[in-house]
């Protein structure tokens, strides 16, 4: 499930939001549905620098209702979106129209791709939601094959209680992983959440040798 600045929380904080109940209004926020042209253009044209050139394997974890799979899916890529909330999942699974992505119900953390392995691990406001980062993002780490990327979008929203993680955390944890990062600042790129936005918001981009 990707989590934006609107109020919602996370599952670890006493104030869980039913991911469930919010399917059938997910899209309706700008960077969710990509329904906007200028919107969905903006998305496309991050994940074509974020993910590898060439056609790959990719694991969208915490995928909602698909909308980044299957634009990763129209550029080539074979996905795997993953997400908790079987009302999400359902929703994912109508949109493919022949493009190579399935969609799973499961948890971000430990998601449920046996021995698997990607040439990109795409996700999207998840990590600050999970109890045990650091662990995370090991695991994601290893789910990679040589020569490919790990891509985080995160954050941190609000002003009176903000909730996210900050760059430098995130690349602090990924310190012990990867030997090196790329974090690019997408806050102040209106075109990819259908407006001006004055919290932090940014991509981190990990290559595996």
């Amino acid at each position: 499930m990707t989590h934006d600045s609107d109020g919602m929380t996370s599952a670890n904080d006493g104030g869980a939001v039913d991911w469930d109940a919010q399917a059938a209004v997910f899209d309706e926020q700008p960077d969710h549905g990509l329904r906007d042209p200028a919107v969905r253009r903006a998305w496309a044209h991050r994940l074509r620098a974020w993910l590898p050139r060439r056609a790959g394997d990719v694991l969208d974890l915490g995928c909602g209702t698909g909308s980044l799979s299957l634009l990763a899916a129209e550029q080539g890529h074979r996905v795997t979106g993953v997400d908790l909330s079987p009302a999400m999942v359902r929703l994912a699974r109508r949109k493919p129209a022949g493009r190579d992505a399935v969609f799973l119900v499961g948890d971000a953390a430990a998601p449920p791709i046996g021995e698997r392995r990607f040439d990109a691990v795409l996700v999207r406001h998840v990590l600050w939601t999970l109890p045990d980062p650091a662990r995370v993002l090991r695991h994601w780490y290893g789910l990679l094959r040589p020569g490919g990327r790990l891509v985080l979008v995160e954050g941190v929203w609000g002003s009176v209680t903000p909730v996210g993680i900050p760059a430098e955390r995130l690349t602090a944890l990924l310190a012990p992983v990867a030997g090196r990062v790329r974090v690019e600042r997408l806050s102040d790129d209106a075109s990819l959440w259908g407006g001006e936005v004055t919290d932090e918001r940014y991509a981190v981009v990990v290559p595996v040798p």
